[in-house]
């Protein structure tokens, strides 16, 4: 029996004498290099007591030892947890508490304050600083640089990703090495990827995005990456010219446009860009188009499935919509329990290989959102075209009920959007004491534009019925945002909670 995660990415660079990772100060790292310092870490992390199904948690700045961190539990059999490096100790605390991990990595700036935290849930505290310094450094310094990697199968859990928690505690879903290698499979196809190509990476690897998404195609395909500790504006215009592909949320297409030295010229070498983890404005997609002549793909993926959708790689790449299922995943749209007509909103529903195993610890979770059949419930609100085109209208708990009548934000969003003057909009529903809910317009407005909230919401008085229309609007400098560029709804309900009341 084989290793099936770590027998795909990582025993293949064993022959690699050619460049696998480009870094930001012009280093370069051989793929065989990088292995030997996989296998150095994997037999210090046994060292420290970290075995086969055993979870490892890690919450360590991006650096090629990072990355190193993931495939060394992969050798070893254990389960990889990746945490969000802006995470407090009292949000630690949590995850720690939750999915006991034997190990738990940390940046050493950091250890007097988390040391607590692994006590008191039983882990072992080694750091790991973005420099590749650290105690696990240490401790990898003198093992061997070849180890055997433990037996697991697709059906072994591979990795522990927390949900982002926006509403109630955040739950671990279970991935295994099956889901995570199906999905890089079924990428290197859709997207083209061969060993040719160079990936600018400057997402972060605590994510689904950045970790299974860009680095398994990578180590799969056999390509190189530019491996950024994050995306610095300055870095990626001078990278880009060395790159054939680019995988980013959509700020950092925006923080590009912004900048009038992206044009064609810059990018016309470049293969592919592809944009996720939250919706891209069809305008940013239309002006990318317009300055770079390159048409963003945009596709649609979760913590619990990586990815679902894509636009096609030939063919229409329709801004506002994230494509058609990828091959091997079915995708449904539902109203409790019967399937809606095409170009209805409902619920989408996916079943494939990629669908994760369940939740950690929370099997009556499991139960509501993962059905018997295999078909796990996303909470997301789509409709499908005629063609099989998924648009995502919003998610199901950010509808909003107001005197009885459903309202979609996204439908709202993408009207204020056009609105002159207006860079992006969040719509949200808010208490009301005669219609149990309204609905409510954050704005940002472009630069230099000076917007008045009543003539934004003017504008809207002909285009949708009125009990859709917005009763009241405001106006911020920009939207609250996770780390992975999504719009944290919750946050603006908090802050706007009584502005009706």
């Amino acid at each position: 029996m084989a290793n099936t995660l770590f027998d795909s990415l990582f025993a293949p660079l064993a022959k690699r004498k050619d460049t696998l990772l480009i870094l930001a100060d012009g280093r370069e790292i051989s793929g065989r290099d990088f292995l030997g310092m996989v296998a150095r870490q994997a037999h210090a992390l046994r060292a420290a007591g970290l075995g086969q199904g055993d979870r490892i948690a890690v919450q360590i700045a991006k650096s090629p030892e990072a990355l190193a961190t993931y495939g060394a539990a992969l050798a070893l059999g254990a389960v990889f947890l990746p945490l969000n490096t802006a995470y407090t100790a009292d949000e630690v605390d949590y995850f720690l508490g939750n999915a006991t991990p034997k190990v738990f990595l940390c940046d050493g700036a950091k250890a007097d304050a988390l040391a607590p935290v692994a006590a008191r849930h039983g882990a072992q505290l080694l750091t790991l600083n973005s420099d590749g310094s650290g105690s696990l450094a240490v401790a990898a310094r003198s093992q061997p640089d070849t180890i055997t990697p433990a037996k697991c199968g697709p059906d072994d859990l591979a990795a522990l990703l927390y949900t982002s928690g926006t509403t109630g505690r955040s739950k671990g879903a279970m991935l295994t090495h099956g889901n995570l290698l199906s999905n890089a499979e079924v990428l290197r196809s859709a997207w083209r990827f061969t060993r040719r190509d160079v990936l600018l990476h400057a997402l972060p690897i605590f994510h689904t995005h950045g970790l299974f998404v860009a680095s398994n195609l990578c180590l799969l395909t056999g390509g190189r990456m530019i491996f950024l500790p994050g995306f610095d504006l300055e870095a990626v215009l001078r990278l880009l010219p060395q790159a054939t592909t680019m995988m980013g949320v959509p700020t950092f297409y925006t923080r590009l446009l912004d900048d009038p030295r992206l044009d064609r010229d810059l990018v016309g070498h470049m293969r592919l860009f592809i944009s996720g983890s939250a919706p891209l404005l069809a305008e940013t997609h239309r002006d990318f188009e317009a300055r770079t002549g390159q048409r963003i793909l945009e596709r649609y993926g979760m913590t619990e499935t990586n990815m679902n959708t894509s636009n096609p790689y030939d063919g229409d790449r329709r801004a506002g919509t994230v494509g058609q299922p990828l091959p091997g995943v079915e995708l449904r749209v539902m109203k409790g329990e019967a399937e809606v007509a095409p170009g209805d909103v409902g619920v989408i529903e996916v079943r494939g290989p990629n669908v994760f195993k369940g939740y950690w610890q929370m099997p009556d979770k499991t139960r509501e959102e993962l059905r018997a059949d295999g078909w796990f419930i996303t909470g997301d609100l789509g409709q499908v075209d005629a063609k099989g085109y998924v648009t995502i209208v919003g998610r199901a708990k950010d509808l909003v009920i107001s005197g009885g009548f459903n309202i979609y934000p996204k439908e709202l969003e993408l009207l204020l959007d056009e609105v002159p003057g207006v860079l992006e909009s969040a719509v949200i529903g808010l208490p009301h004491p005669d219609f149990g809910e309204a609905v409510f317009a954050v704005l940002v407005p472009q630069k230099g534009a000076e917007l008045q909230p009543e003539n934004v919401l003017a504008a809207l008085q002909d285009r949708v019925a009125r009990f859709k229309q917005p009763k009241g609007a405001v106006i911020l400098a920009e939207l609250p945002r996770n780390t992975m560029g999504k719009v944290q709804k919750n946050l603006l309900r908090d802050q706007f909670r009584d502005w009706f009341l």
